[in-house]
């Protein structure tokens, strides 16, 4: 969606037709609509996350950290 949005901002900021980069992108937003209709049919009630909330998603493995050496090496 986001291509045929910027798209459509090319076209009309070079005096351009749109019409059909539009109508792509409104027929797109229908068919995401449609699907999440489908989804709450289906039983899928629960909240899908933001953008934000996406982000701030930590998906990288837990990092070990190496424990202090003793004894002599350590005074080194």
């Amino acid at each position: 969606m986001l291509t045929g949005e910027s798209s459509i901002r090319d076209q009309i900021n070079h005096d351009l037709d749109c019409t059909k980069a539009s109508l792509r992108l409104m027929a797109l937003r229908k068919e995401v609509v449609d699907l999440l209709q489908q989804r709450k049919l289906a039983g899928g009630d629960e909240r899908c996350p933001t953008v934000e909330e996406r982000l701030k998603e930590n998906h990288r493995p837990p990092v070990k950290r190496k424990k202090p050496l003793r004894g002599v090496a350590a005074r080194r």
